[in-house]
């Protein structure tokens, strides 16, 4: 996710006059245990809203934890600011995550490991997630995250314009394609019903598109040693592909995040390249449309996304009867996250993917198949949502779309501003 987002990424802070965050909900009342919370996270807009109501309703529940949650600003303010707590030892209980930015936050200076035996007693068990989810959040052989949930790039598609194209199949749902040729008829097909584009995409960091792309086509980045192993042949196809679209009037050559909702909202675009959590915008608008896994265009299925966990920030003198409480708290989350699911979110708790709330939710339910296959940001310092990495990648990969770059000159850009960056210290 880039940090230009705004229907995702409002602040709430603002609304309310704080410098520095903004308290969602407030303190329960202190029982008997003297249990405190404070809990961190990113959520703006839509995200914010909803986990409002969720953090009530554990209040609710919870009255013997005084608990405190706070917003703050999306993105690199986010990190900086919960490094500088972590260092200091002043950190709150828990915090919100990324999982692409666990290994590079230097988890076992920064964080505290999670205690795995107050999680099996709070009835979560690593059984209860996808292997593959659960062995990131694994750092040393210890456990520093614990995940929320997965958010994929996925395909929107206005069901009314693709019922035209003829790309519905006899139940309502967009008929599924894979390899390039299939992929580029849908695409003009769609153009054809909407005149103008057949999908929206942000050029301007088309980062998660690429990243899709060159993950099905099974490119390498980083080696173990961290050394970059970037495939140029296999880099080059997935870009040719992105200005092939451009040039062909079946993307737009230049849009910014607004846009792509905007062009999708209108029904200038058919489709929309995207992450999940715009679902709310599109109900919001009253828009026929539903979503799918985005499409296998190469080899093997691939898809850009990443989890929200949560983690333990480093504490000097982390209280036990405070852990404890943390520890439930992340369980509840856990066992409500169907709630959260209706944001657009995968749950990463198996046993909510499976139950009737939260298979009822269309068309949040309708890409849940990808999960296994959700594609991080590469292991680095300087990867992960809202990182230096996706930036450098929009600034390279923004001409290709806008044709003042061939994909070889925007590759070498890119290549050289990885370098950079794998030769600079790391700040944590």
């Amino acid at each position: 996710m880039t940090v230009h987002k705004p229907t995702r990424r409002t602040l709430l802070a603002g609304a309310l006059g704080l410098a520095g965050a903004t308290a969602l909900t407030g303190c329960g009342s202190i029982g008997s245990s003297g249990a405190r919370v404070r809990e961190w996270n990113l959520f703006g807009g839509g995200d914010g809203a909803r986990l409002l109501q969720i953090h009530d309703k554990f209040v609710a529940e919870h009255k013997d934890i005084a608990f405190e949650a706070h917003t703050l600003a999306w993105g690199p303010p986010f990190y900086t600011k919960l490094a500088m707590s972590a260092a200091g030892g002043r950190a709150p209980e828990v915090a919100t995550l990324h999982l692409s930015r666990l290994r590079g936050f230097s988890p076992t200076t920064m964080l505290d490991p999670i205690p795995l035996d107050l999680l099996t007693k709070a009835g979560i068990t690593e059984q209860d997630f996808l292997p593959e989810t659960w062995q990131r959040c694994l750092v040393d052989g210890q456990l520093y995250a614990v995940p929320l949930d997965q958010h994929p790039f996925v395909l929107y598609y206005n069901t009314e314009i693709c019922q035209k194209a003829g790309l519905l199949g006899p139940d309502g749902r967009i008929t599924t394609v894979k390899g390039v040729d299939a992929f580029l008829e849908m695409l003009k097909a769609v153009k054809d019903v909407t005149g103008k584009f057949a999908a929206s995409v942000e050029t301007t960091n088309p980062w998660r598109l690429w990243w899709t792309l060159y993950g099905q086509l099974e490119g390498q980045f980083l080696d173990e040693s961290g050394e970059l192993v970037l495939d140029d042949a296999k880099a080059l196809e997935a870009l040719q592909l992105m200005a092939k679209l451009a040039a062909d009037g079946l993307t737009p050559k230049s849009a910014d995040y607004a846009a792509l909702v905007a062009q999708f909202s209108n029904g200038d675009a058919g489709l929309s390249f995207n992450g999940e959590w715009e679902v709310t915008t599109y109900q919001a608008a009253k828009m026929p449309f539903s979503m799918a896994p985005f499409p296998v265009v190469y080899d093997v299925p691939k898809f850009a996304g990443d989890a929200h966990t949560f983690v333990l920030p480093h504490q000097a003198n982390r209280r036990a009867e405070d852990t404890a409480a943390t520890v439930e708290y992340i369980a509840w989350m856990l066992k409500n996250s169907a709630d959260w699911a209706a944001g657009g979110h995968i749950p990463a708790y198996q046993p909510v993917v499976a139950s009737p709330e939260y298979l009822a939710l269309k068309p949040q339910a309708e890409y849940r198949s990808v999960a296994p296959d959700v594609l991080y940001d590469p292991d680095a310092w300087f990867s992960g949502s809202g990182a230096q990495l996706q930036n450098e990648a929009g600034a390279a990969f923004s001409g290709v779309y806008s044709g003042t770059s061939t994909p070889r000159q925007a590759l070498d850009q890119f290549k050289a501003a990885t370098r950079k960056l794998l030769d600079t210290p790391s700040p944590v």
